[in-house]
């Protein structure tokens, strides 16, 4: 769940696209579904899909209508779990050689 990742389901289509994202958010994976979501909106189950199982060290759901609030909701996502891990920013890369490999040994 702090991996800098997210999932899309920008379309549903079957009872089958809520199992497979549902997967994808029990393995830790912020998941965003489109068009439509089969939940009753302030019901218990509608706050534990979308905040609660996020909580329990989960993934979680997110809803959008529009495909680009839906990658703007990923991109936040993905940034505030790079910035949790301290890799935001660019760093600069060092390439060695096995000369120096070896002089760290």
């Amino acid at each position: 769940a702090d991996l800098p990742v997210a999932g899309a389901a920008p379309e549903w289509m079957s009872e089958k696209a809520i199992s497979i994202g549902h997967y994808f958010v029990a393995s830790g994976v912020y998941t965003v579904f489109g068009v439509t979501f089969p939940s009753v909106e302030g019901t218990k189950f509608h706050k534990l899909l979308f905040e609660g199982l996020e909580e329990l060290g989960f993934g979680k759901w997110g809803f959008a209508k529009d495909p680009i609030e839906m990658a703007h909701m990923m991109i936040a996502h993905i940034d505030k779990k790079r910035e949790a891990l301290g890799i935001m920013g660019p760093r600069e890369r060092k390439l060695f050689d096995m000369a120096d490999r070896r002089a760290l040994d």
